[in-house]
C-alpha cells in the first residue's frame, strides 16, 4: 500500500502543474470501497488532472439519492442489484456497467484473543454481549452477515444481541469504539490490521458480493466519467484493489 501511493506522490512530481480543460466529476461509492477509491481517485487525478468527487453511504442509500436526482455521474455500489436496478429503472447507462471487485466478509473484534480462525466464537454467546453488522436491507455486506449466520446456525441465538450500522462503515465503527465486542465488516477495512482478532468468513457461506459499477445518467454524456470508469477497469486499479483484499474477475 505504501508503494502504491509513494508511485502515485512521485508521479505527480513530474507530471505538469495544470492540466487543460480539467473537469470534476462525483462519484458515489459503497463505504466498504473508502479506501481504495480513495486511492484510485487520486492516481486517476495525477494520470488526467482532472478531479474526483467521492461520496460514500450505503448502496442502498446511494441509490436511493441517484433515483431522486442527486448528481453523480458513476455508482460503485456493494452489490449487482442495485446496478441492475438503476438500468432498469432509466438512472444508469445500459452496458456500461461492470464487476469491479468482488468483496470478502471478516468477522472482526478489537480484543486480540475474541476471535479464532474458525469463527468458533458466534456460538459461545457467554463471551460477548453485541454483534454489529450493517443494514440488511440496504448494506450487501449486512446481508452476507445474515447469510453467514444462518448457514452456521446461530442466527435465532443472535438475533437478539445484534446492532445494525446503516453503513459498513459505521459497523466498522460500533466494533472499533467498544459498542459490540464482535462485528461482521469488509476485509478491506481490516486488511493488514495489527491489531484485534479476526476470521476471514468463507465464500461458501453467502452469497459472492459482486460489487458492480455503472456510469448514470447524469454521466451518460460525461467524457470524464467514462475515462474513470475505463481507468478504474485498468491494472493501476486493478492492482489497489487487490491490495486491499478484494478479488479481481
Amino acid at each position: 500500500m505504501k508503494l502504491i501511493l509513494s508511485l502515485i506522490a512521485a508521479a505527480a512530481v513530474i507530471l505538469p502543474t495544470g492540466f487543460a480543460n480539467a473537469k470534476k466529476i462525483n462519484v458515489a461509492v459503497a463505504a466498504n470501497f473508502t479506501d481504495a477509491a480513495k486511492d484510485i481517485a487520486a492516481a486517476f487525478e495525477v494520470e488526467t488532472g482532472d478531479t474526483v468527487l467521492l461520496s460514500f453511504g450505503s448502496t442502498g442509500k446511494l441509490y436511493a439519492q441517484i433515483a431522486n436526482g442527486a448528481p453523480f455521474s458513476v455508482f460503485l455500489a456493494a452489490d449487482q442489484a442495485r446496478v441492475t436496478k438503476a438500468v432498469d429503472e432509466g438512472y444508469a447507462v445500459k452496458g456500461s456497467e461492470f464487476t469491479y471487485a468482488v468483496g470478502k466478509l471478516v468477522l472482526f473484534s478489537e480484543n486480540a484473543d475474541l476471535v479464532d480462525d474458525k469463527g468458533a466464537v458466534l456460538k459461545r454467546p457467554d463471551d460477548f454481549s453485541r454483534v454489529a453488522i450493517a443494514n440488511p436491507a440496504s448494506a450487501p455486506y449486512g446481508a452476507a452477515a445474515l447469510e453467514t449466520m444462518q448457514a452456521l446456525g446461530v442466527y435465532d441465538m443472535l438475533d437478539a444481541r445484534l446492532v445494525q450500522g446503516d453503513s459498513i462503515s459505521q459497523t466498522y465503527q460500533f466494533v472499533a469504539t467498544g459498542n459490540a465486542e464482535l462485528g461482521f465488516v469488509a476485509l478491506s477495512q481490516v486488511i493488514g490490521s495489527d491489531h484485534g482478532s479476526q476470521w476471514v468468513v468463507p465464500d461458501d457461506l453467502y452469497r459472492p458480493i459482486r460489487q458492480d459499477a455503472v456510469l448514470t445518467e447524469a454521466g451518460a454524456d460525461n467524457d470524464t466519467a467514462k475515462a474513470f470508469l475505463d481507468f478504474l477497469k485498468g491494472d493501476k486499479s486493478e492492482a489497489i484493489i487487490e491490495s486491499y483484499g478484494y478479488a479481481v474477475e
